[in-house]
């Protein structure tokens, strides 16, 4: 079982619009840097406990609920950190893996919420994207990831 990362997203606090970039660190009990969990900016950040520091989603759910549902979400129009191809995210609960230099740890489902909802403005993604919404994540071992870097279990 392994993917690839085709795009990587961040946002400065929870309602910023997502930036594309090609690389990023990784920081083990941070996230990725300038991204708003790393800076306790995110709109769950208070809430504190595993699975805040990253979020990845696989491009094949994002592709199914567009074509299911007749939307485009757009470049980072999910609000997940890292976009997969070629691997099932949902099995990496409980899972440590590698992105490029860094380890991950899945830690649960990343169901869409009403904040995603709000910030879309887009009405059908709570539904279309439960149980495809991706994988909240801790980084547990400091890294570079970048576009086009295999993610793969350990």
């Amino acid at each position: 079982m392994k993917g690839e990362v085709t795009h990587i997203h961040i946002a400065p606090t929870s309602e910023a619009g997502v930036a594309a970039v090609s690389e990023i660190r990784a920081v083990a009990g941070r996230g990725l840097e300038g991204d708003r969990y790393f800076e306790k900016l995110g709109a769950f950040s208070e809430k504190g406990g595993p699975g805040r520091e990253a979020t990845i989603v696989a491009s094949e759910a994002i592709e199914a609920y567009e074509s299911e549902y007749g939307v485009t979400l757009g470049d980072g129009g999910h609000r997940r950190n890292v976009t997969t191809r070629g691997i099932d995210v949902n099995e990496l609960v409980g899972v440590d893996f590698r992105i490029g230099e860094a380890v991950f740890r899945g830690v649960r489902l990343c169901e869409p919420c009403d904040h995603l909802q709000r910030v879309t403005g887009i009405e059908s993604i709570l539904p279309g994207l439960v149980r495809r919404g991706g994988l909240r994540c801790d980084v547990i071992q400091d890294g570079t990831i970048r576009v086009g870097d295999e993610i793969a279990p350990i």
